[in-house]
């Protein structure tokens, strides 16, 4: 179970270790110590790290003359054998006015991009951390140290310090290390016990919900007495934890077993609709905590990642009754992305370089994907499309019933009756959802339309991004949504279902209402017909309106969806919570 769909942010003094279990909830905070929860947090103990100008790695602009094409048949797949991210340093100069009351600011997260990045988190965490730099703060983030981080990413590596951390009736040894990625200074959590061993950010031998909860008390450990901004980042990750030892008499075995209380608290304390107790399981044997609930409750601010993301969630949901009694803390704020990691003009992973005003780079990446996985360049046997060329439509995304998984198979379906190209790329990590995407795969991928690529890989993700024409994001609730912005950066007309932040972030072509800011196509309903006839809006618009098209392409690659914007109002909102 993921408990970490949040994150936080803390603004503290002093360091101190303590001896005896931190009560996290009811300590006493200093005025003026702030700590963000984003994991983001806030402290001052540290030297401000200064943000320089940062180096890129780039790989040479190619030309229709120069550049060798990739094939299916290379033993190497193109997006593995050109450059890679630890071969990647993505830093730039960035021109930002420096704020004037300045903070140090600790992201404590469970992703971070590229090093542990697994979704949007990992991306918004960096992003937000990059932007804060820019405006002159002090900023780190704080995140466990996964056995599998790729150590040559990160530069600057030392330790800080060795404590103790309270965790099942002992206190654990604690490494504190410092070193930067990236650009942005890290502080990784290491305990002498087995969490976060294993090959993957997620998904150890280790139990995640005890895992995340040492690591939440070991940052507090590290730091003491911070204000807390808790960002939401998926409502639907809500901690589920038990807090009580329910015996079933069953062969006298204990069946179930007490979590919350390894952490050094008391879970009956905590166990009222006021506080933290699930709602849901009032009555049940065993009632249980929602640790994103108590978040909501005890932290000075909270943050979700949309204006309408907000209103979805004080209108509907378990936990909309507690964000309605907290109505006042409770801020939405548009993600951002990171416009220097994401950037045609200047991604070392694409074949070709180019930005809205020389879009003949686009041309050359969407020819090369196109070559490397073995899809057709142009269209034979029919005048619809424009000039021959075939519209290429990717869905960059996890596999999970969140994105909406039939949408996306009769969006497979769809294109292909359309006469169109669309590659998926994401992992599933639900077995039967696995398997039925497999057999798409085996299904499509020999076909002249559809690939469909059941792997993590940043490289070929930038490299499909600059490739599309259209980027497809179905899903059935996103609280902001990250594709679709990256998609309009690189120039994919993005194809969104109206919820969350894509119904903030994507406006409807043929609304007249929002002409102005109109720059995709939006549907409605969960159902197929609906996608239906958003996709054949936008291949029609593609195939007869050839210069509309180019001009609309123009336009949604300047759209700012940078962080400079979102940083201004969290960098509010935590010195709002300052003099709590």
């Amino acid at each position: 179970m993921k408990i970490m769909g949040s994150s936080s942010s803390l603004i503290h003094n002093n360091p101190l270790i303590s001896k005896s279990p931190t009560k996290l909830f009811t300590s006493s905070i200093k005025k003026n110590d702030v700590f963000s929860i984003n994991f983001p947090f806030f402290h001052n103990i540290h030297h401000p790290f200064q943000v320089g100008t940062m180096r890129v790695a780039r790989s040479p602009g190619l030309t229709l003359e120069n550049i060798k094409w990739p094939s299916p048949d290379d033993e190497i797949p193109f997006w593995e054998s050109s450059i890679t991210t630890s071969h990647v340093t993505i830093e730039a100069p960035l021109s930002v006015d420096k704020d004037s009351d300045l903070m140090h600011v600790i992201h404590v997260t469970a992703e971070m991009a590229p090093i542990a990045k697994v979704g949007g988190l990992g991306d918004v965490v960096t992003g937000l951390a990059r932007a804060c730099l820019s405006r002159g703060h002090t900023v780190d983030i704080m995140l466990p140290f996964y056995e599998c981080l790729p150590k040559q990413q990160m530069t600057e590596f030392n330790l800080i310090c060795t404590y103790d951390s309270y965790h099942d009736g002992k206190w654990v040894q604690t490494n504190a290390y410092r070193a930067v990625a990236s650009g942005i200074p890290v502080i990784l959590i290491e305990p002498a016990n087995q969490f976060f061993k294993g090959q993957r950010i997620y998904g150890g031998s280790y139990d995640e919900l005890e895992a995340y909860l040492f690591f939440c008390r070991a940052c507090l450990e590290y730091m003491q007495k911070p204000r807390i901004v808790l960002t939401i980042h998926n409502m639907e990750h809500y901690g589920e934890c038990r807090f009580v030892v329910s015996v079933l008499v069953e062969w006298n075995c204990e069946l179930i077993k007490e979590q919350f209380g390894k952490s050094g608290l008391d879970g009956d304390v905590y166990a009222t609709t006021d506080k933290a107790v699930d709602d849901r399981t009032i009555g049940h044997n065993p009632e249980r905590l929602s640790l994103l609930k108590g978040g909501i409750v005890y932290s000075n601010a909270v943050v979700t990642v949309s204006p309408s993301y907000l209103k979805e969630t004080l209108g509907s949901g378990w936990l909309s009754c507690i964000l309605i009694k907290y109505r006042d803390k409770y801020n939405g704020v548009l993600n951002g992305i990171d416009t220097s990691l994401w950037n045609p003009a200047t991604d070392p992973f694409l074949s070709a370089k180019f930005d809205a005003q020389s879009l003949a780079g686009k041309t050359i990446c969407k020819e090369y994907v196109q070559r490397g996985l073995g899809l057709p360049i142009k269209f034979v046997g029919s005048d619809t499309h424009v000039k021959g060329k075939i519209p290429l439509v990717v869905c960059i995304t996890r596999l999970v019933a969140q994105k909406g998984l039939h949408l996306i198979r009769h969006a497979i379906k769809h294109v292909e009756e359309l006469g169109g190209q669309m590659v998926v790329l994401g992992r599933a990590s639900n077995v039967q959802v696995e398997k039925e995407f497999e057999s798409l795969a085996t299904l499509h991928n020999q076909g002249p339309s559809i690939r469909i690529l059941l792997i993590y890989s940043e490289e070929l993700s930038h490299m499909l991004y600059a490739a599309a024409d259209m980027v497809l994001v179905p899903s059935i609730y996103e609280p902001c949504g990250l594709a679709q912005m990256i998609g309009m950066r690189y120039g994919a007309v993005p194809i969104v279902r109206r919820t969350g932040g894509l119904a903030d972030t994507v406006f409807d072509m043929d609304d007249q209402s929002k002409h102005e800011v109109s720059n995709g196509f939006v549907f409605e309903g969960i159902d197929e017909k609906s996608l239906s006839s958003a996709m054949d809006r936008a291949f029609n618009f593609y195939s007869n309106k050839p210069d509309e098209w180019q001009k609309l392409v123009m336009k949604i690659m300047q759209i700012d969806n940078s962080w400079n914007n979102a940083a201004e109002k969290y960098i509010s909102i935590y010195n709002s919570v300052r003099s709590y």
